[in-house]
C-alpha cells in the first residue's frame, strides 16, 4: 500500500509502528497499475483522489480469488455523488465535470460492502451538502474509519449503523490516529491456542468485536476470560483424561455475524473437534478452495457447494503432516494451523 501512495508523488516513512504519510506533494492521479493489481486495499485511493482533485484512474484491485468481488456499488455510489464513472481497459476512470466537485446524496448498496462503504465515506466527506448512505457495512471497521475521518475534519454521524449520514466539508486536515486491533489477527491466535489444545493470553482485544467467535469456542469447551478491559484467556488444555473440544455449527454474515475471514481457519479448528459440524459459507462463493489441501492431512470434510460437512477426529486418528499449496491467504493460514496440530 505504501508503494501504491508513493506512486501518486506522496511520501510515507514508518518508525517501529507509526506510519507518516505526507500527501502535500500528490503529483498523479492514477496509482501504479502493477501494485494496485497486487492487494485489494489499492483500489481505496479512488475515493480520496476523486473527491479532493476532482478526477481518478484506478485500476482493478487484485487480492485473493475468494469470488466474485465486483465493484459495481462502487461505481453507483460514485455515480450518485456527481461523477462520471466509466470502466474501460481494465480500470475505472472517474471525474467530475461540474466544476464544483461532488455533491451530496442520498443512496442505499444493493449490499452492505465494506469497501464500497468506505470508498463512499471518504468520496462524501468532500461532496457538497448531505450524503445519506443506506443499508450501510457496519463491521467496526467502518466505526474506526469514521473516528480518523473526524479527526481530520469531517462529520459522520450512524457509523456502527445501517445508515451513515455525512457532512461534507471543503477541506480535510491531518491527524493522529491510532487504529483499532485487528480483530482477524486475534481470532486467528485464538483458533491458533484451540487447534493445538493450548493456552494464550492477547492484548490488546476488541472484546465487543468478537462476541460471536467468542461464544463459539466457549460453547465448544473452551475457558475464555476478560482479564482486564483490552486483555483476553484462552485456554483449551483438556481438563480431564478424555476430555476434548466439541464441534459446533457456523454460518458467515456480515458483522455481527461470524466473519468470513475466519471461515477456513475454523474448518482446520473443527477437523479436530469431537462431532459433526457444518460450516455454510454465505458471503463469498469460492471461499473452499482450501478444503483439498486439508484433507491432505487427513481432514474429513464433505463440500456440496457453499456447504461444508466437517467430521471431526475419532480418538485414535489426529491430523498427520503433508505437503500442501495454498491459493489465499486466509485459506493459507488455516493450513498453518492445520500443521501446527499434525
Amino acid at each position: 500500500m505504501a508503494s501504491i501512495l508513493e506512486s501518486l508523488g506522496a511520501r510515507v516513512t514508518s518508525f517501529g509502528g507509526d506510519i507518516v504519510v505526507n500527501t502535500d506533494g500528490i503529483v498523479s492521479l492514477e496509482p501504479d497499475l502493477s501494485d494496485i493489481g497486487k492487494i485489494r486495499g489499492g483500489f481505496f485511493v479512488l475515493g480520496p483522489l476523486l473527491a479532493r482533485f476532482g478526477e481518478a484512474i484506478v485500476g482493478l484491485p487484485g487480492g485473493c480469488d475468494i469470488g466474485a468481488r465486483p465493484v459495481d456499488l462502487y461505481i453507483h455510489g460514485l455515480r450518485a455523488l456527481g461523477a462520471t464513472v466509466e470502466l474501460r481497459d481494465g480500470k475505472v476512470k472517474a471525474h467530475v465535470s461540474n466544476g464544483k466537485g461532488l455533491t451530496g446524496a442520498s443512496f442505499r448498496l444493493g449490499y452492505p460492502s465494506v469497501g464500497a462503504t468506505e470508498t463512499l465515506m471518504m468520496a462524501a466527506c468532500m461532496a457538497e451538502g448531505k450524503t445519506v448512505i443506506s443499508n450501510a457495512a457496519q463491521e467496526p471497521e467502518i466505526i474506526d474509519l469514521a473516528g480518523f475521518l473526524t479527526n481530520c475534519g469531517a462529520v459522520v454521524e450512524g457509523a456502527g449503523t445501517d445508515t451513515l449520514y455525512i457532512t461534507g466539508r471543503r477541506k480535510l486536515y491531518g491527524s493522529e490516529y491510532s487504529i483499532m486491533p485487528d480483530r482477524i489477527e486475534v481470532g486467528t491466535y485464538m483458533l491458533a491456542a484451540a487447534i493445538t489444545r493450548s493456552c494464550i493470553s492477547i492484548s490488546p482485544v476488541p472484546h465487543s468485536n468478537l462476541t460471536c467467535l467468542v461464544d463459539k469456542l466457549s460453547g465448544a469447551g473452551c475457558k475464555i476470560l476478560q482479564l482486564s478491559d483490552d486483555t483476553l484467556e484462552l485456554s483449551a488444555v483438556p481438563r480431564t483424561i478424555g476430555d476434548d473440544l466439541r464441534g459446533f455449527n457456523i454460518k458467515t454474515n456480515p458483522f455481527p455475524g461470524f466473519p468470513t475471514d475466519l471461515q477456513q481457519l475454523t474448518m482446520a479448528l473443527l477437523s479436530t473437534c469431537k462431532g459433526v459440524s457444518i460450516i455454510e459459507e454465505s458471503v463469498f462463493e469460492n471461499r473452499m478452495s482450501h478444503v483439498t489441501e486439508l484433507q491432505k492431512f487427513g481432514a474429513k470434510i464433505q463440500v456440496c457447494g457453499n456447504r461444508a460437512t466437517v467430521y471431526g477426529k475419532g480418538k485414535a486418528s489426529p491430523l498427520r503432516g503433508s505437503q500442501v499449496n495454498t491459493t489465499d491467504l486466509r485459506g493459507g493460514m488455516s493450513l498453518v494451523l492445520a500443521g501446527l496440530a499434525a
